[in-house]
């Protein structure tokens, strides 16, 4: 019973965790996911993160896609970097898997006067992906996969840290 009445207690603490964006005005009902700016070589990796941001806020009930001249926020963001280091080898030195390793910075704002709700610098994340050195096109297409879902991971943990507030 002494167990119960403390569990008890310490939710009723007024600690409240909000993955729903119920910290956000709540007047800001649309966003506009605008192009990544990418700062690195890789094709297509700014494309796969901003779809990935689309999609999570397509799932929410939270805000509604809109146009760029109407929304009432905008998440803009900058690819500052992808390194895709060798992680693994075979017994004659040769790469057998690689780590997709991107980084960027994000700043959700309202689009009328500017005003930062919410920005990350530095956000990273990472995802393996398989080398066939006798076959470049099977690791371009592990590579390809990778940074897709990659970029999806990154979008969704993003997207949760922008709903809660963290």
């Amino acid at each position: 019973m002494l167990l119960f009445s403390l569990i008890i207690a310490a939710a009723a603490c007024g600690y409240r965790f909000s993955p729903g964006g119920d910290w956000i005005d709540s007047r800001l009902q649309t966003v506009f996911v605008d192009n990544m700016v990418n700062t690195t070589n890789e094709p297509f990796i700014e494309i796969y993160l901003r779809n990935g941001f689309e999609d999570q806020f397509r799932k929410s009930s939270r805000f509604r896609l809109a146009s760029k001249d109407t929304a009432d926020t905008i998440l803009q963001g900058t690819i500052l970097s992808l390194n895709t280091p060798p992680v693994a080898y075979d017994r004659n030195d040769k790469a057998t898997e690689g780590r997709a390793v991107l980084t960027v910075n994000l700043l959700f704002e309202e689009r009328d006067n500017k005003k930062k709700i919410w920005a990350t610098s530095n956000f990273s994340g990472n995802e393996t992906y398989k080398i066939d050195q006798a076959n470049p096109n099977a690791t371009s297409v592990s590579k390809t996969a990778a940074l897709q879902k990659l970029s999806n991971d990154m979008a969704e943990k993003a997207f949760r840290n922008l709903m809660s507030g963290f």
